[in-house]
């Protein structure tokens, strides 16, 4: 019952969506008629160039199709209103640019249409999908004593990243996977949106130690040529601060030491995913005591072409042990901001457990 009322809802909105496009294409045929007659008639009052509005506005609001016959009539028109004015270049110019016009929102509604939809509704689409990734990769609420800072920077200033959060909350006990997906920009954020939704819905499903070769199966599934993704995995028993590291080709995890302020990299081998038919992933127990906190960070915070990952792990444990007296408080962001590089994606994801529950 309730599948039949959501479907007649969405050809309800098909068919509103199709009428309003029809609406629209008339509307703008009889602006640019107004227009060409117009501008025919009154010649100092109403220029040629104002056909051009229309069509520019078709190519935001009109499906291929209706924008392709658009283009034709405001070419139609605009011969007639330079043939009514007399041939002189300057209107054989205008001519010109009102065809590459054309040409442009023709070619942008191609793109547009491969997705099925017109108008602005793609870019809007876009957005929606970005706010989806970040939203997957906030953490549950936590239990007093824990505190958890999550920083994702894109490479070059771009909306998408290859970088990813997911994380759960079951029994006391947190999972939070760091993704680092091969790639930039939209391509590597495609993706990554995909897998957010496949490793987010693994986690808490499956047993913990079965999270990475589960992850392993469904990307080898995909068949992507040279693709792949690294994963550091981390479950930590929010009653004792026990934890688990497992990664996937991906930089190990640091703790940071209350007791002795020192700083140590919690190794766990284990092959990058999407790469190995039935990969075997190492686990690194550890205990985060009152005051403790461990960094995960993609390879983006640490790697650079002019150093390699350790002297970027130092470079990083570095800028951390200046937010030590902070008790790391809005350390994420300007660890993000201070330490990762800019040609590549950067993450960082901060457990901490504060000196007081």
């Amino acid at each position: 019952m309730l599948a039949r009322r959501i479907g007649r809802r969405v050809e309800a909105l098909g068919r509103r969506a199709r009428r309003s496009h029809r609406v629209a294409f008339v509307a703008l045929v009889l602006v640019q008629l107004v227009v060409s007659v117009a501008s025919g008639m009154w010649t100092t009052v109403v220029p040629e160039s104002f056909l051009i509005v229309p069509l520019v506005v078709g190519g935001v609001l009109l499906r291929f199709g209706e924008l392709v016959a658009l283009t034709g009539i405001t070419t139609a028109f605009g011969a007639y209103v330079v043939l009514s004015r007399g041939l002189t270049m300057p209107r054989i110019g205008f001519l010109l640019v009102l065809l590459i016009v054309g040409w442009i929102m023709i070619t942008s509604a191609k793109v547009r249409s491969r997705l099925g939809v017109a108008g602005t509704r793609s870019e809007s689409m876009l957005m929606e999908l970005r706010d989806t990734l970040t939203a997957q990769g906030e953490i549950p609420p936590l239990p007093p004593g824990w505190r958890v800072e999550v920083a994702i920077q894109s490479a070059g200033g771009s909306t998408f990243s290859g970088d990813f959060v997911v994380s759960t909350m079951h029994d006391d006990l947190l999972e939070v996977a760091l993704v680092d997906v091969s790639g930039k920009g939209i391509d590597a954020g495609t993706r990554a949106l995909l897998l957010s939704g496949a490793f987010g819905g693994l986690l808490g499903v499956v047993p913990v130690e079965e999270f990475l070769p589960s992850a392993n199966r469904y990307l080898r599934r995909q068949d992507w040529d040279d693709d792949f993704a690294t994963v550091v995995h981390v479950v930590v028993d929010l009653r004792t601060g026990d934890f688990d590291v497992r990664t996937a080709g991906h930089p190990p995890a640091i703790q940071f030491d209350a007791w002795s302020g020192r700083w140590q990299t919690r190794d766990a081998d284990g092959p990058l995913l999407g790469l190995v038919e039935a990969p075997e992933f190492e686990v690194n127990h550890g205990l985060l005591r009152f005051g403790d906190a461990l960094f995960l960070y993609s390879d983006g915070m640490v790697e650079t072409p002019r150093q390699d990952i350790g002297r970027g792990t130092d470079r990083l444990t570095g800028f951390a042990e200046r937010l030590v007296g902070q008790g790391f408080v809005g350390a994420a962001d300007k660890l993000v901001a201070s330490a990762g590089g800019p040609g590549d994606d950067s993450a960082i994801v901060i457990i901490h457990r504060t000196a007081h529950a």
